[in-house]
């Protein structure tokens, strides 16, 4: 049993035709489902641009330096989640806050 009540479950279990209680379809994969890995820690990075600049350079920025990146106004940022590019997407204003929009989903990174 795990600490919070469950069983803890194998990898085989989530295999169609596990132990896991029969076949799960897709329609049967839901948020409630996955309720074992919401507290599962990921790190989100939405990475406006790069840029290269040696350490003389870095240390001579001040408040209002403008920093050249690799990117165009309106051109695509990437996401990354743990280090792994996932998405493209835009840059949105909603109520006052910086949002980022997803508008591509990066499928096989190898051609990224």
């Amino acid at each position: 049993m795990s600490a919070g009540g469950g069983r803890d479950l194998t990898l085989d279990e989530f295999k169609p035709g596990g132990d896991g209680g029969g076949d799960i379809s897709a329609e049967d994969m839901t948020a409630a489902n996955l309720a074992a890995i919401h507290d599962v820690p990921v790190n989100i990075q939405a990475v406006l641009g790069k840029t290269h600049m040696d350490v003389a350079t870095l240390l001579r920025l001040d408040r209002g330096s403008l920093i050249e990146l690799d990117r165009k106004v309106g051109e695509a940022i990437d996401i990354y989640v743990n280090n792994r590019l996932v998405a493209r997407g835009e840059v949105v204003v909603v109520e006052d806050r910086l949002g980022v929009t997803m508008t591509e989903i990066i499928k096989d990174v190898d051609a990224a």
